[in-house]
């Protein structure tokens, strides 16, 4: 069996301004005498990303995901803003996660989901309105879904992922057994194991898409055809690195012929 494994955030939805809104709020949960309360105070206002266009914690944060994993790693990089530190490479900024007290890391990480959950338990319109499905690529699943089995590998909850999937009408590509989430482990190889043991096939059958080549350096290993989404959470230097690598960097405009042709 064919096996088409996406990532969700950077991957099906842009959901960076989801993700600072509700680490702003954790952050200043936890820390609320951070010298960058007034830039995460505003931040966690806003009810549409372009709110957070004038947000300089905000492009500084979005500049930093592509090397950090889960929720854990927004308050490393919130810290990193914080302390004005100049972090550009993996190697940096996995320095700087080392020498971030993991209680303070787990803190923040348990926190925010609990933050999340409450965003959308209280005003779950603005909590949509802060992410975006990519259109290409959600039309793609839709038209290949009886190509491949479809998976979703993802660091995010399982609850926020299916009230995003059902909005973007492919709710039902992807069966529970198929959506492995935060609970899965740590890291995706963890995810991609227990998938492969799932649906039964050689990891040579399984292609992974995800926007941080991080990811995809960590799984390759394993044998399964690694993809970068180029439209995600990475730049021009994440991009080269992956094609140095030998993995496919995909485009919007040319995905389902890259994944499919």
């Amino acid at each position: 069996m064919r096996v088409l494994a996406f990532d969700f955030d950077g991957v099906i939805a842009d959901t960076a301004c989801e993700t600072f809104v509700i680490a702003a709020r954790t952050y200043l949960d936890l820390r609320p005498r951070s010298s960058l309360a007034p830039e995460l105070s505003a931040a966690a206002a806003a009810r549409a990303c372009g709110a957070l266009g004038a947000n300089r914690v905000f492009a500084a944060f979005v500049r930093l995901m592509p090397l950090g994993n889960r929720a854990e790693d927004f308050a490393v990089a919130l810290g990193i803003v914080e302390e004005g530190a100049e972090v550009r490479t993996q190697e940096a900024y996995d320095a700087a996660y080392a020498a971030t007290a993991p209680a303070w890391r787990a803190a923040f990480h348990e926190r925010f989901y609990e933050v999340r959950a409450a965003l959308i338990r209280e005003d779950e319109a603005a909590w949509r309105a802060l992410q975006r499905p990519f259109g290409e690529v959600v039309g793609m699943i839709r038209r290949r879904s009886g190509d491949a089995a479809m998976a979703l590998v993802t660091a995010r909850d399982r609850t926020s992922v299916r009230l995003l999937l059902e909005e973007y009408g492919i709710a039902e590509v992807f069966p529970d057994s198929r959506l492995l989430d935060k609970d899965t482990g740590v890291e995706k190889t963890a995810h991609l194991r227990v998938l492969r043991s799932r649906v039964r096939c050689a990891y040579a059958g399984i292609t992974f898409v995800d926007d941080k080549v991080n990811h995809l350096e960590r799984v390759a290993p394993l044998g399964v055809r690694c993809a970068l989404a180029g439209w995600g959470f990475n730049g021009e230097a994440e991009r080269r690195t992956a094609r140095e690598r030998g993995f496919a960097v995909l485009e919007l405009a040319t995905v389902d012929e890259q994944l499919f042709g």
